[in-house]
């Protein structure tokens, strides 16, 4: 009786302990799933995907493409492009209405006589060159005789128009290049030009448009001075004005646009005491005020035919004389 009451007890133990046991596995199951299902497995990254590079034969047609072009720079003042062309042009018209008779203010009578005139304006007026070429030309009438010249007579001559050496010798080399490399002929291609001594783009622009009728923007002080008080251009750089002021109008506009600016700033719209109460395009000059306003005034600040004086030229073209215009006195006469 004892011994099956032990044995009872003993089964009875090993029950609980494998119920003890079994409860403990499933426990632990219970946390693994339960774990499972709070971290969901970690998903494979997909490769990165490597740039595309466009394949040779785009590439090669890529090289073929002509560059695009320059965008034009804001104009200064904040105003838009389309206003500053409109503005550029209205006062293109005015001017060529004010200067109808405007020309090139050097004497001559072909291209060579244009070229060597234009070399020796370099630091003088006009004026005295025109007084200084009559006894050079009648001396040296071609390039093969100013090319053959003695230096120190050629100086004698030139001696009025100021740095006579530096201008003799460049009008005696620019003479003998046009004898030895184009038949004693004046190129009319502006890359010859600028080859010749004392030549520069200024100069072969005024020979290009005045004696082979090729278009061309002369950028002098006068023109200079005069596009960056309208606004036209923040440039100070020649090359730079030329380009930026030679997009405002057409090609076949530049040679006269040239010469309405030089005479404009000549006559009224001077550098130090600009005219603007006697200037006719007032209205349209962002710069009106920098000089004397008063009408009465600014009237006695206009030079040549704009105030009853001699012009430039000792032989000025017919239309100025019709305008009122005066023949510039000869060397020596006053």
């Amino acid at each position: 009786m004892e011994k099956s009451a032990a044995s009872k007890k003993t089964a009875a133990s090993e029950k609980v302990a494998a119920s003890k046991k079994t409860a403990a596995g499933d426990t632990a199951a219970a946390g693994k799933k339960a774990a499972a299902k709070k971290t969901p497995p970690l998903k494979r990254q997909a490769p990165a995907k490597k740039p595309a590079i466009a394949p040779k034969k785009a590439a090669a047609a890529v090289k073929g493409v002509a560059p695009a072009k320059t965008v034009a720079t804001k104009p200064p003042g904040g105003e838009s492009r389309t206003a500053l062309v409109r503005r550029a042009r209205r006062i293109n018209r005015e001017l060529a209405e004010i200067y109808p008779y405007a020309h090139p203010e050097l004497d001559f009578e072909n291209p060579f006589q244009l070229v060597v005139a234009t070399v020796l304006s370099a630091q003088t007026t006009d004026l005295r060159v025109n007084q200084t070429t009559p006894a050079l030309f009648a001396k040296y009438p071609t390039p093969e005789d100013l090319a053959a010249a003695v230096p120190e007579e050629v100086e004698e001559i030139l001696r009025p128009t100021g740095f006579f050496r530096a201008k003799t010798r460049s009008v005696i080399g620019l003479s003998k290049a046009l004898t030895e490399d184009f038949g004693g002929e004046v190129p009319g291609r502006l890359e010859d030009l600028v080859k010749l001594p004392g030549v520069g783009r200024k100069t072969a622009f005024v020979v290009l448009g005045n004696a082979f009728g090729r278009p061309g923007i002369t950028v002098d002080t006068h023109f200079q001075r005069l596009v960056r008080r309208w606004r036209w251009t923040a440039e100070t750089d020649p090359d730079k004005i030329e380009a930026a002021v030679g997009a405002l109008f057409p090609k076949s506009d530049w040679t006269d646009l040239s010469h309405h600016v030089i005479w404009h700033g000549r006559r009224i719209c001077h550098a130090r005491k600009p005219a603007c109460g006697a200037c006719p395009i007032a209205p349209l000059c962002p710069a009106f005020g920098e000089g004397e306003t008063d009408p009465e005034k600014a009237k006695k600040l206009l030079k040549y035919e704009k105030g009853g004086f001699p012009g430039q030229r000792l032989k000025p073209p017919q239309a100025y004389l019709d305008a009122g215009g005066k023949p510039a006195p000869p060397l020596g006469a006053g």
